[in-house]
């Protein structure tokens, strides 16, 4: 057993650091495109690249803490967020970086006049950075958390207090599957391949984040494990609310111009949004209801890391 958990603390330490070595090469080209603007006098876009930059060391500062022991020592509300979002961003994309490379592995550039090496090190610094956090993330909240990933649902599953999302869930899933088919109904324009790919990509997350709810709420089936519902429903509703926020916050600054009609943008954006957080505060109460009493998270846990561990797994 104690073999297992030493493997497992080496995959997560390994993964940490690649993740956060794979973050700044995108940190560096973010850095570099500031300066060109500052220098060319072209400062449009410098409160965009400067807040990617803050995005960025954000997410070194996470692969730091996925590797290092004092990860495991920071307060609940400040990692929860942080994992959240990143997760959300990041491995979310992972199912459309794979089909995009597959179906449209000679799509051209966004932009001719971009240098090669900076869309490499884009690249790989977004892919790198998915991929370790798809290796690590999941090894961190199992030491971190571990009554949310072991088990059935059983009688824990919460009340039905966010089933008002799942209306909501369905309605996106079916949108967005309709655009990635191909469809036009409130667009300005139809997607590309690429774009309808992403479409695809938030499909899946609008379908998995609504299955997730379905599983923990008193409809789903108490024989389901419990570690697919949180997962898939902790990277569903990240990628909805990172995302839905990601674009509106642009759009209505008028820096993002969406496919969409700018209504329908409005109010996909904003919905993906409050879905995400209804998923996600639905996973916070589920994890409540399986912990010892008086246990809840966005409680610091440096007390049960000092004193052996978080509470064994159930059974």
């Amino acid at each position: 057993m104690r073999v297992h958990i030493e493997v497992r603390t080496l995959l997560r330490r390994a993964a940490g650091f690649a993740a956060a070595a794979a973050m700044s090469l995108y940190l560096l080209v973010k850095l570099v495109w500031i300066a060109a603007e500052v220098w060319q006098g072209t400062a449009r876009w410098v409160l965009l690249n400067a807040i990617t930059v803050v995005m960025a060391l954000a997410g070194v500062a996470l692969g730091l803490a996925l590797a290092q022991s004092w990860g495991t020592r920071l307060p609940d509300w400040l990692v929860l967020p942080i994992v959240w979002v990143c997760g959300g961003l990041l491995v979310s994309m992972i199912p459309y970086m794979i089909a995009a490379g597959l179906v449209a592995p000679s799509a051209p550039e966004p932009a001719a006049t971009t240098p090669a090496w900076e869309g490499v090190l884009i690249g790989v610094g977004f892919a790198g950075m998915a991929v370790a956090l798809v290796v690590g993330l999941p090894l961190f909240l199992r030491e971190r958390w571990p009554r949310a990933f072991v088990g059935r649902v059983g009688r824990q599953r919460v009340d039905g207090r966010f089933l008002w999302a799942l209306p909501p869930l369905g309605v996106l899933a079916a949108t967005w599957a309709c655009w990635a088919a191909g469809g036009s109904y409130g667009l300005l324009t139809g997607w590309d391949i690429q774009g309808r790919l992403l479409m695809a990509d938030s499909a899946l997350c609008a379908a998995g984040a609504g299955w997730s709810l379905w599983a923990l709420s008193p409809w789903g089936s108490g024989r389901t494990r419990v570690w697919p519902a949180m997962a898939v429903g902790f990277v569903a509703s990240g990628s909805l609310f990172s995302w839905g926020a990601w674009r509106l916050v642009w759009l209505v600054a008028g820096m993002y111009q969406p496919v969409e009609l700018r209504g329908v943008a409005v109010v996909e954006h904003g919905v993906a949004m409050g879905a995400g957080l209804a998923v996600l505060l639905t996973l916070l109460r589920a994890y409540g209801r399986r912990s010892e009493p008086g246990v809840r998270l966005f409680r610091c846990t440096c007390a049960s890391s000092s004193s052996g561990g978080a509470p064994g797994p159930e059974s």
